[in-house]
């Protein structure tokens, strides 16, 4: 197997990547991550916000970062910049997706260093999330040292349509 490649994404990049990006955004909702979609969802189905994703690279407002495998571009990660005049120092942590027939090979863990690395050069101090509660996201966040905050119940669904609690977490990164 290749060694992985973790490296920030351009909107050109994401738009050649369009293939891999859907078919991981699919496989992980189908996979049961509460992700803003819900089942049945198709590779195609994603085309629409990855372009929307691709667009705001382009701008400036989000970083994206990817995981490769060889050629194949297997998991993702993304910070949007907070864009309120009174948060220049926050941004969002958004889609921690890696594909399930990628797992287990550390590719999460590297991708939230590499955002939360981007997140500090491009100098925001302070990094937010949310993810299902009960899920195994929420233990990774805990992991890399992210702060829990919080949980909110009834939040969000999962994609079959069952109501999932969030966590909401927080970091400083320097």
């Amino acid at each position: 197997m290749p060694k992985p490649d973790i490296r920030p994404i351009s909107k050109d990049e994401t738009l050649g990547a369009l293939p891999d990006l859907c078919e991981t955004l699919s496989d992980c909702v189908e996979g049961g991550a509460s992700l803003g979609f819900m089942s049945p969802f198709a590779p195609a189905d994603g085309e629409t916000f990855w372009r929307g994703v691709a667009e705001a690279v382009g701008r400036g407002e989000v970083l994206l970062y990817g995981a490769f495998l060889g050629d194949r571009l297997v998991g993702t990660v993304q910070v949007g910049f907070a864009s309120k005049p009174n948060q220049p120092h926050r941004g969002d942590l958004m889609k921690l997706l890696v594909h399930r027939d990628a797992r287990g090979l550390g590719l999460s863990k590297a991708l939230m260093a590499a955002a939360e690395q981007g997140a500090a050069q491009a100098g925001r101090t302070l990094l937010v999330l949310d993810t299902a509660a009960g899920e195994l996201a929420e233990a990774l966040y805990e992991k890399v040292g992210w702060q829990r905050s919080g949980i909110i119940p009834n939040y969000a669904l999962f994609p079959d349509g069952r109501y999932c609690d969030t966590v909401i977490f927080w970091k400083t990164v320097a």
